[in-house]
């Protein structure tokens, strides 16, 4: 297509300084994003790609954890590390980009009532954030060093804290991620994972489209897998929420 990758990458501190060793800074940026907070340490973005945010940015205005994007534009300060980072997993021509400041996306559904200075309706600057996880270094660490470690009962875990984009691509997502979407058309892949199945596994990702012309299963399933039925503690949910909506129409029968 003639464009060219760019990488967002993560920056990530420890007791308040860079990361400056080598091995140790690559192993925390490979790190997947469940084990980060959900900032990725690699974030790779071309214009038109589809996004998710990864956390709340403004729920009154739409944009919360999970909602859906498409990026336009990254704006940055360019830096001499830049050009110095290399990596083996991205093609040689890939634009890496260390002092990113924020990404424009344009969200469909965002409720904003009037378009922000300079840009175009629906197109909101996400900014950096920041969170803190934990990382156990032993793995990092000489034999004799993780085991003295152990022995004494002193921790080989790390407090990093990143400073990245809360945005991930979204060319596929989890079930989980997909809740509360109405999405346009979809690709939905009904061979469960080993394990108990819940009835939110097959109805979820089967409901967030409006027309069945707009849902493709990806490939043959089990139909007991569109045979599970909610669970115990799920039944007395249901029974609970019941309950109480049988007592507020009582409490509020006389209310117009």
């Amino acid at each position: 297509m003639g464009l060219t990758p760019t990488v967002c990458i993560a920056q990530d501190y420890i007791q308040g300084k860079p990361v400056d060793d080598l091995r140790l800074r690559k192993v925390i940026l490979e790190l997947p994003d469940n084990k980060t907070e959900h900032l990725p340490g690699y974030l790779s973005l071309v214009p038109g790609m589809p996004v998710l945010l990864t956390e709340n940015v403004a729920t009154e205005l739409g944009l919360s954890n999970g909602t859906r994007g498409i990026f336009h534009q990254l704006v940055y300060n360019e830096s001499p590390e830049d050009v110095q980072w290399q990596d083996k997993n991205f093609p040689q021509n890939t634009n890496f980009i260390m002092q990113r400041k924020y990404a424009l996306v344009e969200f469909a559904g965002c409720k904003l009532d009037s378009t922000l200075a300079e840009l175009q309706c629906k197109i909101v600057p996400i900014a950096i954030s920041e969170q803190t996880f934990l990382f156990d270094a032993k793995e990092l660490l000489p034999d004799n060093v993780a085991k003295a470690a152990k022995i004494n009962k002193k921790t080989t875990k790390l407090s990093v804290k990143r400073r990245a984009l809360p945005l991930i691509p979204a060319y596929s997502m989890t079930t989980h991620k997909s809740q509360d979407q109405t999405l346009g058309k979809i690709i939905v892949d009904l061979v469960m994972p080993p394990g108990p199945l819940e009835v939110a596994s097959v109805y979820v990702p089967l409901s967030r489209v409006k027309r069945f012309d707009d849902l493709l299963i990806i490939r043959p399933f089990e139909f007991a897998t569109l045979q599970v039925k909610p669970s115990t503690a799920q039944i007395e949910e249901l029974k609970r929420l019941d309950r109480i909506a049988q007592n507020t129409r009582k409490s509020f029968q006389f209310i117009v």
